[in-house]
């Protein structure tokens, strides 16, 4: 998006309505239970028989927290009795060596992402262990390019403990911090001073780490346009490589914790467009390039990089410079993609102990694609990372005619044609500048499962 492109509240308003996020192509309540692990097998055989096999990913899920943050969405366990993690480390490299069994050992893992609840609830010692598994099961890609990351929640480390991680092998971080407001952190359940968010980017700088990544939410209770201007500056001041600027879906009938955040505290709805306008702004003026959906980055780091020679990808983690990989997903409702399928883990321990102890995958549900499925994921996935679709290399790459067989989709698109979000001509449809911010909406107009009743599925769009 253009850095000085105005902020047209009207027209985000119109196309800010549920829809997905597109980390994924058929999205996940198209997974099912019949898909089994005959076909989670075939897959990997699939994957392995390549001539050119993809690289690696994997994905590995902690599900602890000390503490309950009431705005969170994931699968989280919140328990302070840490021998848990104990009993999970164990599990997981049970899962590790189940899995590297079914893939070629000479495949390099060029990807590596700890997510949770918070990663850093096991110690550095259980980490180590689980690295040490993970290195010993799989070829790791130990060239400059591979990107090593795993979340940090800044109310459970150190400085100290930040070098540790960059000594066991991570090489990027992203911190969870939100907001800085005391009276929104209050709100959430969630305190952390800006001076320990500070020394420890600075000790992540320090440490030699690649990249360092803040999150932060807008549209979260009591935030106000002066607060959030405030915590604005203070991630400016700090100035990480990446900002991933996350709109809050507040959706307490689906989620419990959600539930303890006082309704009158909720901003409405044109609050977050003011809130959505002021992060634009400010972002943009302090020098990050806007890469998509909620992502910033500074010019020289490598997603503003991948953005601009257009080998930007995207995945179950969001935007990445890394080529299409197959990802593996470790622990509980952990997600992985291989060959042309998903498949999903157990979301309950208990199921994914009894899972294990009987020697199988606690793979729960998955999809297999069709051939019209990956045609459409790759055109939404152009949309989404290099913001235009050559209707002439699809017409080639699947035997085609774009027109014909996507007229409906293109149909769709009249609206964005006349509000000035896109342009289809000249045997492209591109996304205009004032279109970025509404990306979702235009790839919504190819996905073929959206339909009655699922609105309530998914977050809004911008």
């Amino acid at each position: 998006m253009s850095q000085a492109q105005a902020f047209d509240r009207a027209l985000v308003g119109k196309y800010d309505f549920p829809g997905p996020r597109y980390t994924s192509y058929p999205t996940a309540p198209q997974f099912h239970e019949a898909f089994a692990m005959d076909d989670y097998r075939q897959a990997t055989e699939t994957s392995n028989g390549d001539p050119l096999p993809k690289p690696l990913s994997v994905y590995v899920h902690i599900p602890f927290c000390k503490s309950l943050c009431y705005y969170c969405a994931c699968n989280k366990i919140i328990t302070q009795k840490t021998e848990k993690a104990v009993e999970y480390l164990d599990y997981l490299k049970r899962e590790i060596a189940m899995q590297a069994e079914l893939f070629d050992a000479n495949r390099r893992l060029t990807q590596l992402h700890l997510g949770g609840g918070t990663p850093t609830y096991f110690t550095n010692e259980q980490l180590a262990e689980l690295m040490e598994a993970l290195r010993q099961a799989f070829r790791f890609d130990t060239r400059s390019a591979h990107e090593f990351s795993v979340e940090v929640d800044p109310r459970t480390v150190t400085p100290n403990r930040i070098h540790d991680l960059r000594r066991l092998g991570f090489n990027r971080l992203s911190f969870g911090v939100q907001d800085f407001d005391p009276d929104v952190q209050a709100a959430v359940n969630r305190i952390q001073s800006e001076s320990q968010v500070r020394g420890l980017v600075e000790a992540a700088r320090d440490a030699g780490f690649d990249s360092v990544s803040v999150d932060l939410i807008y549209g979260l209770p009591l935030q106000t346009v002066e607060s959030f201007d405030a915590t604005l500056a203070k991630f400016i001041d700090i100035r990480p490589d990446r900002i991933a600027a996350y709109s809050y879906a507040h959706l307490p009938s689906l989620f419990k914790s959600q539930r303890l955040i006082r309704p009158e505290h909720m901003p409405p709805p044109e609050r977050k467009l003011e809130l959505l306008e002021l992060t634009i702004q400010r972002l943009t003026a302090a020098g990050y390039v806007y890469i998509g959906m909620d992502h910033f980055a500074l010019p020289d780091d490598e997603l503003a990089l991948a953005r601009e020679n257009g080998t930007l990808q995207r995945n179950f983690q969001g935007y990445s410079t890394h080529a299409d990989c197959d990802l593996i997903g470790l622990g509980v409702s952990a997600i992985g993609k291989v060959a042309d399928s998903y498949s999903q883990n157990v979301k309950e321990l208990s199921q994914y102990y009894a899972r294990l102890d009987a020697g199988r995958l606690p793979v729960k549900r998955g999809y297999q694609l069709s051939d019209d499925d990956r045609l459409r994921r790759e055109v939404i996935m152009a949309l989404m990372c290099q913001g235009r679709i050559d209707m002439a290399h699809f017409e080639r790459r699947y035997g085609i005619n774009f027109a014909s067989y996507f007229a409906e989709s293109l149909d769709q698109l009249a609206g964005h044609v006349a509000d000035g979000l896109v342009t289809v001509e000249n045997g492209t449809v591109t996304l205009l500048p004032q279109g970025q911010l509404m990306m979702r909406s235009v790839a919504m107009a190819f996905d073929a499962y959206l339909g009655e009743g699922q609105s309530g599925m998914f977050s809004r769009t911008v």
